[in-house]
């Protein structure tokens, strides 16, 4: 049976939350915790979703009015966690690729308060071609767009202001967001008084996001659909363990009633505690592993984890070059040690080819910050971070023979093509390869083949990759 609002009975929400992203992450965490709230409290919020890039899930969804089933799998208090139910909250889908208007027209609703997204680290990010009036390429121009609107038809009222909570991996997210969204007003040369009322009415929170979330059970679909009884085309499964972090006003409780609801939610005034070590060591470590292992020809991370010599590898990558660039807590090796068996955990399929989106952003991201901050601090730089680094690189030549597929912003894609085009034409060397992702400064906001060793670094351990495969270098024990 298909799954819709005709052949599952589901209530009709009032909208109260516009939604940048259709993807597995938002609809296991952001969408689970709205309906969580709804089941356990007064919240009674509908989402209405916006897909942020021109391809993606927002037909399906739409095609199944927004309704989708979560798998929640895992080990809690030393029991076996095995949830499933029927997500209900998204009311809407409207890609703005094909309807910019009926786009706009959603920025008239009266009941909206909060704007949620996640469009990945790419996503925020400032795009000077992008106009007012026609359909804007970048997520911060579109939301600048419908807050614009919505200013406009309600002629400015601070009442209708919404809370703005972006869900990106980037240090800063919601300052960061205003701060582009203010650079578009300006830009396109918007009154005065709607930076005003984007500064008084609209809220603006940094966050931490903490589930791992493997997504579509591919290899189980047939199984689950059964036991479900809908053909669910947006099954999405993710583990037991959440955390969101925000930080800013503490009224957010009495706003999004995530205590009633038994959610592990935080609001701080400093939320960069929590985010450092969670970044650089579980988004880090999963970020790493990603080029490492697919070129070793390992689907999932828990793979990763059962082959010894790479979970010697990361270990050792976590232990000695990680942990050591991050400010010491006497909890910290615990915490590496708690995110190492969340890797583990034998009821979700974590595949790397989907954790490997937009990798070149989240590896500067996540992993990154651990090679300067070692290299700052010891002199020298951190090996087994320097071989994930060539080993992405190998990752993205298209003729590394394991049918990689790159998912990544097209002048990042279209980089590595050309690089690696080049050294194929023995017009370049290895060298010239490195030199020039590492010289990418409008990647990395810095030119990283200024940084002593580290073009050296990277194109030596590329050469090994390259000539030996990856097995070799995580193998020899010169390397780990």
């Amino acid at each position: 049976m298909k799954l819709n609002r005709t052949t599952a009975s589901v209530e009709q929400r009032p909208l109260k939350v516009i939604q940048f992203g259709e993807g597995n992450f938002l609809r296991a965490f952001v969408d689970w915790m709205i309906h969580e709230m709804n089941e356990k409290s007064d919240f009674n919020a509908g989402v209405a979703v916006v897909q942020p890039i021109p391809q993606g899930l927002g037909e399906i969804l739409d095609a199944q009015d927004g309704l989708y089933h979560l798998l929640l799998n895992g080990i809690e208090k030393g029991e076996l966690i095995n949830k499933k139910m029927l997500v209900d909250c998204i009311q809407q889908v409207i890609n703005p690729y094909t309807d910019y208007n009926e786009y706009l027209k959603l920025s008239e609703v009266d009941t909206l308060q909060f704007v949620f997204s996640n469009t990945t680290e790419a996503g925020i990010a400032y795009n000077e071609g992008d106009k007012l009036d026609a359909v804007q390429d970048s997520f911060p121009a579109k939301l600048t767009a419908f807050l614009h609107h919505r200013f406009m038809h309600f002629d400015g009222d601070k009442e209708k202001g919404l809370i703005i909570l972006p869900c990106e991996l980037i240090d800063q997210n919601g300052a960061k967001l205003k701060e582009i969204i203010l650079q578009y007003a300006k830009l396109w040369d918007l009154a005065e008084t709607f930076t005003d009322w984007v500064n008084e009415a609209c809220t603006f929170y940094n966050t931490l996001v903490d589930r791992i979330v493997p997504g579509y059970p591919k290899d189980r679909i047939n199984e689950i659909q059964e036991d479900l009884g809908f053909e669910d085309q947006l099954v999405v499964e993710g583990e037991q363990f959440h955390l969101f972090v925000l930080e800013g006003d503490q009224k957010i409780k009495n706003q999004l009633p995530f205590e009633k609801a038994g959610l592990n939610i935080i609001v701080t005034d400093n939320q960069a505690p929590y985010r450092e070590r969670k970044v650089r060591i579980l988004n880090g470590a999963h970020t790493l592993m990603v080029p490492v292992g697919l070129l070793a020809g390992i689907e999932t991370v828990k793979e990763n984890l059962e082959n010894e010599q790479i979970c010697q590898f990361i270990d050792r990558a976590i232990s000695d070059e990680i942990i050591p660039s991050l400010p010491q807590a006497d909890d910290i090796v615990a915490f590496k040690n708690d995110v190492l068996d969340r890797f583990r955990n034998p009821f979700i399929k974590h595949y790397l080819e989907s954790i490997s989106l937009n990798s070149f952003p989240k590896f500067k991201t996540r992993v990154l910050p651990s090679i300067l901050k070692y290299h700052e601090l010891n002199g020298k730089l951190p090996k087994h971070l320097l071989i994930s680094f060539a080993a992405l690189i190998k990752l993205y030549d298209p003729n590394n023979k394991i049918g990689f597929v790159v998912k990544d912003n097209e002048d990042i894609a279209q980089l590595l093509s050309n690089v690696w085009e080049e050294y194929s034409a023995n017009n370049h060397s290895l060298g010239d390869v490195v030199k020039k992702v590492l010289s990418y400064s409008k990647l990395w906001e810095q030119d990283l083949s200024k940084i002593p060793q580290l073009n050296e670094g990277v194109t030596h351990y590329l050469r090994v990759i390259d000539n030996d495969g990856i097995n070799a270098i995580i193998t020899d024990e010169m390397f780990v």
